[in-house]
């Protein structure tokens, strides 16, 4: 795994966009037993209580579950993954336009490349 951090935004935040991540490509699957906290820790490189925080705010995001003796899960609430994916499709495409913007492309020109793109490709 992939360990370069920026120094700019929390371990921990980036460890939730990570597995937010992971869960909207499905690299962890509904239902899926998460590695402990020690195992995840060792895996990324990070302290233990940064992985417990990590953790701690995906069961708030209603994203995992722990089951006493069993471990993390990833969520099977399909409309909670659905909600995940939705606000972060919003999200890009929120960061995309201001990013266009800072550019100085108005809306309608990028959404007229984003039309003649999307013309072009044949699925």
């Amino acid at each position: 795994m992939n360990n370069d951090f920026n120094r700019e935004k929390p371990i921990y935040a980036q460890l939730v966009e990570r597995i937010c991540s992971d869960i909207i490509k499905n690299r962890l699957a509904p239902g899926m037993k998460m590695l402990s906290v020690r195992e995840y820790a060792l895996e990324v490189g990070v302290n233990v209580n940064t992985v417990q925080r990590v953790y701690k705010e995906l069961e708030q995001m209603r994203l995992t579950e722990t089951k006493r003796g069993q471990g993390t899960f990833i969520t099977t609430d399909g409309a909670r993954i659905q909600l995940l994916r939705q606000e972060t499709r919003r999200r890009i495409v929120e960061q995309f336009f201001h990013n266009m913007n800072e550019f100085g492309f108005t809306k309608e020109e990028v959404l007229a490349e984003i039309k003649r793109l999307g013309a072009d490709t044949h699925d």
